[in-house]
């Protein structure tokens, strides 16, 4: 993770907001008299967010996980899309 000043950030704000979107990584911000802080996109902050949800229920969580296992044991199935057919024909 990179680590940029205060004061530098502040300095060049919009173009370092512009690379942590553009590049998808976060950025440490760093101050003199204070606890850093992480500049991250919102993109990956709500992905952040819907997997700490995900997981908040340990019996979600372990689901998921065995769901994980068994893709990786090869039992996924591959589908295709129904792009576009977003209502069932009607008889």
């Amino acid at each position: 993770m990179d680590a940029l000043t205060y004061s530098y950030t502040r300095q060049h704000l919009t173009a370092v907001m512009d690379q942590v979107n553009e590049d998808r990584a976060p950025v440490l911000v760093t101050r003199q008299n204070g606890k850093p802080v992480v500049m991250m996109s919102l993109d990956d902050y709500n992905a952040l967010e819907e997997t700490a949800y995900l997981l908040r229920s340990p019996e979600n969580a372990r689901r998921l996980a065995a769901s994980i296992e068994q893709l990786r044991r090869g039992g996924g199935q591959a589908r295709e899309l129904d792009e576009g057919n977003e209502t069932p024909d009607a008889d």
